[in-house]
């Protein structure tokens, strides 16, 4: 048995009685019972059965712990299980995902392997898979070889990787990481971080605000000083949710909380000199991809409203960061995002609607 666990993972719950069910189970799964895998799953002041089956699969399976609590948003949620948090790494995976099993037996042999030489990465980078909600997929998770992730999958599915991008079957710094293309950036679903890591941040998210899994994988990563990359599958992430966050619809409706984040990535960016400039460099990206779906997102629905959050965003940027201004408005997606006349209006619609036909998420 392990004093403490080797990786927690905390599971925000808010209204997901519909899909809990196959999360709790593809973690469970991967549970050979030594106390390695902790499983936090936070009820976030649910309305419906959420708050009931999880209790129910914590009376089935001692890995996992309930927290009960008012509703505090995404952020709250995690907050929460990150404070409760034992486990020497933390991972989030939400309530309408769900994690392979076998990819994360994998991750834990790896994980004990460098707990035991006194190795232990700051940063463990793996795979995620997107897959849209419906598939058969979803309910026949693999048990087998990590690398095949879920049988039945159709071979149009879209897996993020970080091949020839982070350093593989190594423990590496910042140093070692390539450039990223514009349409890579590390995402919350493929990270977990060693707690301490964490602890060091500060890191509080914001309450009742979507779109705080970008500062989950922005805050922390200027004290991540070690990192390494597995080739695993490991997470699958749903596309095709009613509602879903990510869907345009509701990017366009919450816009505003959009730029709220925008706004606390600015706040916490650090400047040149403060870390290794290969990091820099990564958060100048990451930050001028949030840029860039705010301002698409307003020139696409046309509001005032919205057209009003663009223009302060780049008042904001130019004002407060202009150090950072000149690195963004130096980029090729910068420059596409800031074209004058009719040309910066439909531009930066025309890109985004083929990035999202190239990705199949539409």
């Amino acid at each position: 048995m392990t004093a403490s666990p080797l990786i927690t993972v905390v599971v925000p719950a808010y209204n997901a009685e519909d899909c809990l069910g196959r999360c709790l189970s593809s973690l469970v799964a991967a549970d050979d019972g030594s106390g390695a895998l902790e499983i936090i799953v936070v009820d976030d002041g649910a309305t419906d059965g959420t708050g009931a089956l999880a209790d129910a699969y914590a009376q089935a399976h001692t890995a996992i712990e309930v927290i009960h609590q008012d509703n505090g948003g995404h952020g709250g949620a995690i907050n929460t299980g990150v404070a409760a948090s034992r486990g020497t790494w933390l991972k989030v995976c939400d309530a309408d995902d769900a994690i392979d099993p076998g990819a994360l037996r994998t991750l834990l042999a790896a994980l004990r392997s460098w707990q035991r030489e006194g190795n232990e990465p700051d940063l463990v980078v793996t795979n995620f898979v997107y897959v849209r909600e419906g598939t058969p997929a979803w309910y026949r998770l693999s048990h087998g070889p990590a690398r095949r992730g879920p049988r039945g999958i159709r071979p149009g599915r879209h897996v993020v990787r970080f091949r020839g991008l982070l350093p593989s079957g190594r423990i590496g710094g910042w140093d070692d990481v390539g450039r990223f293309r514009p349409d890579q950036y590390l995402m919350m679903h493929s990270l977990a971080y060693r707690r301490e890591v964490l602890e060091r941040s500060g890191m509080r998210l914001p309450e009742h605000c979507f779109y705080v899994d970008n500062l989950f994988a922005f805050e922390p990563l200027r004290h991540v000083r070690t990192l390494t990359y597995l080739d695993l599958d490991l997470y699958y992430y749903t596309v095709g949710r009613a509602g879903q966050s990510v869907a345009d619809d509701v990017i366009v409706a919450r816009l505003d909380q959009h730029d709220r984040v925008n706004a606390l990535m600015l706040e916490a960016m650090p400047h040149e000199g403060d870390v290794p400039k290969a990091l820099l460099r990564y958060l100048v990206h990451i930050y001028t991809m949030s840029a860039v779906v705010i301002t698409t997102m307003a020139l696409r629905s046309g509001t005032p409203r919205n057209i009003a959050i663009k223009q302060q965003l780049w008042e904001r940027l130019d004002g407060t960061r202009p150090d950072v201004a000149r690195r963004v408005r130096g980029s090729v997606m910068g420059r596409l995002m800031t074209l004058p006349g009719r040309p910066g209006n439909w531009v930066p619609v025309a890109g985004y609607q083929v990035a999202r036909r190239v990705l199949a998420l539409n």
